[in-house]
């Protein structure tokens, strides 16, 4: 499983703040973030093993995140989510990965799956276990792990809750800054979660800090290759910046062609 937190449309220069840590096994390689071929522009790492990504965003300052679900009918092959993913991240908008995405899911093809898609326009979580729902992003803050939008059952959600909430996170600077240091809470002992999981075979294996705002220079990506209680993030902005440029600019000469 992962966490993923997003603060939604709270800061009006920056509807789309991040953060996530990613859970999976130590000996899965993946790759860091890097602007991917094809249109739109993707800005993601890629998980070598099959190909796809667990977070990442296009051109459009679209955002898309998974993290694993439970699921008691699981197909006898499924295909990876993180691939579904990297597909929701050519869709042009938000509501259209919704729709992307759930045509893909009901072939029953995947594990459960929570994905997150969000742009300036709308966000939404999309709860793929046995059953499937569609939740709009609530303005404020929205924490994703294994179960529902803010599971009150689970206790690293709750607890990324209350760290994320003792103080008002009004700017992007503000927000990135406390949640690198919540996000890198390692565990307190046995019963005492933190934000960094660390077992024997799989843990936390990567750690991601994004900010979108309105215009492509304050955009930020940060990537911490490792668990971030231990490994300090890297700066992605300036390839973050780039594909948001290039898409303010085709979209600028396509309506100007109209």
């Amino acid at each position: 499983m992962c966490l993923l937190a997003i603060q939604y449309r709270l800061v009006s220069e920056s509807p789309i703040l991040v953060a996530a840590n990613r859970e999976e096994s130590y000996e899965r390689v993946s790759s860091s973030p890097s602007i991917q071929s094809g249109k739109p522009r993707v800005l993601c790492g890629v998980d070598q093993q099959c190909g796809g990504t667990w977070l990442g965003v296009n051109q459009h300052g679209m955002f898309a995140g998974v993290c694993n679900r439970p699921k008691q009918a699981t197909p006898a092959s499924p295909r990876s989510r993180g691939l579904l993913c990297r597909d929701l991240l050519r869709a042009g908008s938000a509501r259209k990965a919704v729709d992307m995405a759930l045509e893909e899911l009901s072939t029953g093809n995947y594990d459960g799956a929570n994905f997150v898609v969000a742009d300036s326009e709308s966000g939404w979580a999309i709860h793929a276990g046995d059953d499937y729902e569609v939740v709009p992003l609530e303005e404020g803050l929205n924490i994703v792990a294994s179960g529902d939008v803010n599971d009150p059952r689970d206790d690293r959600v709750k607890l990324a809750q209350r760290l994320l909430t003792l103080q008002t996170l009004d700017s992007p600077v503000k927000f990135l800054a406390v949640a690198s240091k919540v996000f890198a809470r390692p565990p307190a002992g046995p019963m005492r979660p933190g934000m960094v999981v660390r077992d024997r075979n799989r843990g936390t294996v990567s750690s991601t800090l994004l900010a979108l705002g309105l215009k492509p220079r304050d955009a930020i990506f940060q990537y911490s290759a490792g668990a971030p209680d231990q490994t300090k993030y890297e700066d992605f902005s300036p390839l973050l910046r780039d594909i948001l440029s290039r898409g303010l600019r085709e979209s600028r000469a396509k309506a100007k062609a109209t």
